[in-house]
This record gives C-alpha cells, sequence and structure tokens, in this order.
C-alpha cells in the first residue's frame, strides 16, 4: 500500500466540518473531524463505543457530558472514553476549529 496524500477539501463534507473514514483509506484504524463551526454549532449528546480525543485549534467550545458542563478553549485537549455521553457547542463569538479523532475504523454513534 502507498501513502496516500489528501486535503480536507478531499473529504466528505458534514454540517460544519470534513470527515476522513478509516475504512475508506484500506482500514486505517481511526476516523477524523476537522470541525469548523460558526458560534452555536455543534453536536448533540452522543456517544461511541470507542475513545475520541478532541483538540481544539482555535476558538472557545462547551462541552457537555449530559449532566455537567465545560468551558475549554484553544490549546485544550479532550479525552472522551468509550460509551461516555458527549457534546460540544461553539460557545464564542468566532469560529471553533478542532480536530475530533475517533479510536475506529468507521464512526459508530448513537444519539441520545
Amino acid at each position: 500500500m502507498a501513502i496516500t496524500f489528501l486535503t480536507q477539501s478531499d473529504l466528505t463534507p458534514s454540517d460544519f466540518s470534513r470527515e476522513f473514514v478509516g475504512d475508506d483509506f484500506g482500514g486505517v484504524p481511526a476516523c477524523v473531524i476537522f470541525v469548523d463551526a460558526e458560534p452555536g454549532e455543534g453536536p448533540a449528546l452522543h456517544e461511541h463505543p470507542y475513545a475520541e480525543l478532541f483538540f481544539i485549534l482555535e476558538g472557545e467550545a462547551t462541552f457537555t457530558d449530559g449532566a455537567n458542563e465545560r468551558v475549554i478553549g484553544a490549546g485544550a485537549v479532550v479525552v472522551v472514553p468509550p460509551h461516555h455521553s458527549h457534546g460540544f457547542i461553539n460557545s464564542g463569538a468566532g469560529r471553533l476549529r478542532q480536530i475530533d479523532v475517533h479510536l475506529s475504523p468507521r464512526f459508530e454513534t448513537r444519539w441520545l
């Protein structure tokens, strides 16, 4: 297998992101979401059967587990364990740019 080179514009667009799905590229054991969200945007409460990592590059987000909230900004790293409820919203005045890494070759999401 050869090295694959992509740009974000090569990836599947979603509401406020671009998505890399590992299964689409030879079974890479991860999926990546490149978030570029306007204020007020973000996914509702959900969970995955695998861990997820969030790397906040720019802006401000409010993360929730359904009971508690935490505001974070650029430079933060968030680790969500498998089967743990979570969601976030861009709670800042500008754009939220982050990279979300799903430790699975395909997305598996249960919306709550």
